[in-house]
């Protein structure tokens, strides 16, 4: 187990080459952070710090660049927001356009709960009292009773 956690740390720190790591450590933690938020436009469900591909390659040098250069952690963001849209970000923001992305789950959820609720409502009030037993049927269900308990 421990082996398998330490080759999947293995292969996110083999990502970011030691030719684009910052010198000032501050900065090399701003960006990691950055490049985590970050979805690899080509393997799509890797952020660019996890990603081999070289587009990844290129964001990560882009985002070190613009932090070099004096850039929140904000305005880095919103560059490559602006140059890549949306899709670019792992969590996407809530916003007008994102409104539906967020609250879709939510909404199918209650919608299910309500459908499941009455469902078994329906089926309680449509289900018919049980008849009574007949005389002949008595003794059996004294004896299968009896048997059971």
């Amino acid at each position: 187990m421990l082996g398998a956690a330490l080759a999947i740390q293995g292969t996110a720190a083999l990502a970011v080459n030691p030719d684009e790591v910052l010198s000032d450590p501050a900065l090399e933690k701003r960006a990691r952070t950055i490049s985590g938020e970050l979805r690899c436009m080509v393997c799509q469900n890797e952020s660019i710090d996890d990603s081999n591909a070289e587009l990844a390659r290129d964001l990560r040098i882009l985002v070190r660049d613009r932090l070099k250069e004096g850039d929140s952690d904000q305005q880095v963001m919103d560059f490559i927001v602006d140059r890549y849209g949306e899709f670019v970000l792992l969590k996407p923001r809530l916003n007008a356009r994102t409104v539906l992305l967020w609250g879709f789950p939510v909404v199918v959820l209650l919608i299910g709960a309500v459908a499941l609720i009455l469902a078994f409502r329906g089926r309680r009030q449509a289900g018919e009292a049980p008849k009574p037993l007949t005389d002949s049927e008595k003794p059996n269900s004294r004896v299968c009773w009896t048997a059971n308990n």
